[in-house]
């Protein structure tokens, strides 16, 4: 077997600060696309409006991709170890929260959402791009009507999928180190490995993964446990308490506490054990940020701080990073 492509040139020294700080927090900054409303609202030209507003959250990092941390109170069912690793990180979450939307790329042209129509005979004279945009997601789906592609959009969040540009922002206390990272966020369903939409995301990931051995290395002939994507998912839901795996059958994230609960065996402070509860599993993600660029500040030595940036420039297996120091 010929030798992995080597890891990138941050990965151990920002491993090393994911494990010394108390709570492994990252500021998750993605961006929302603004509706018809706000952008006819806020600005009086729709070319002046913001069609996509910033959106940042706390998120708990669980680790690199591959190299998941084992609970050792974890009795799921878990993936070879040594046998992949990765430069890409992770974190989880519910699939019913706003940020799945802002996760997902689209695919609509850009001239469908700064466009306005001028032509007073014209259906889109007076509309904002943001209506044009629906108009063209109704049309690349095969649908009539915004409402008929919204529902199609909520049918997409609940499978694998994403690919959207998002940047995580890490501080490291104790050594002093600000990390940036940019990349792209792509969602692990529980159709991972069944669906056209999951194997796409399967063949991506893998694309930026790096094979250490072969499943006959590390278990001999006679026994070939493949690395599977579905165990590992469910490797990090067994990572999770209990009590945080109960929190994926709360109520709807967002949702006004003066409307009923949709949806049975929803509450808050429940305890989950069963690794494949229905509901749980339902609602529980996966979130893989393959990075293509990072921004490392040291900012340890007031009288002299330092900072690199890293870009990824490879491709076709290859595992290649550009690293510049520049003036902090």
């Amino acid at each position: 077997m010929s030798s992995p492509p080597p890891a990138a040139p941050w990965r151990n020294l920002f491993v090393s600060h994911l494990e010394s700080m108390e709570s492994p927090e990252f500021t998750l900054s993605t961006l929302r696309r603004a509706s018809a409303a706000n952008a006819r609202d806020r600005r009086p030209s729709v070319l002046a409006a913001p069609l996509y507003f910033p959106r940042a959250r706390t998120c708990i990092c669980r680790g690199l991709w591959a190299d998941l941390a084992v609970n050792p109170k974890n009795d799921a069912p878990l993936n070879p170890s040594g046998l992949w690793e990765s430069d890409l990180l992770t974190f989880t979450t519910d699939a019913r929260m706003e940020k799945m939307e802002e996760l997902w790329e689209s695919g609509i042209d850009l001239d469908l959402r700064v466009g306005r129509g001028t032509d007073p005979s014209s259906p889109t004279t007076g509309k904002v791009g943001e209506e044009l945009w629906e108009e063209g997601l109704a049309r690349m789906k095969g649908k009539t009507t915004t409402e008929e592609a919204v529902k199609s959009t909520k049918e997409k969040l609940k499978g694998s999928g994403g690919g959207a540009t998002v940047e995580a922002v890490f501080w490291a206390g104790k050594p002093g180190v600000q990390w940036r990272v940019r990349g792209r966020a792509y969602v692990l369903a529980p159709d991972i490995e069944s669906s056209p939409e999951g194997r796409e995301v399967v063949a991506l990931l893998k694309s930026r993964m790096r094979r250490l051995a072969s499943s006959a290395d590390v278990h001999g002939t006679k026994e070939k446990k493949e690395w599977s994507f579905a165990r590992e998912i469910t490797a990090h839901f067994g990572n999770l308490s209990p009590a945080m795996r109960g929190s994926f059958r709360n109520p709807p994230p967002g949702r006004p506490v003066s409307l009923p609960v949709e949806g049975e065996g929803l509450a808050l402070g429940q305890k989950v054990t069963d690794l494949e509860d229905p509901v749980a599993r339902a609602n529980f993600r996966v979130v893989v940020i393959v990075p293509d660029g990072l921004d490392q500040a040291d900012l340890s030595d007031p009288e002299h701080p330092r900072r690199w940036i890293y870009t990824y420039v490879g491709g076709r297996g290859r595992n290649e990073w550009e690293t510049v120091e520049v003036w902090p």
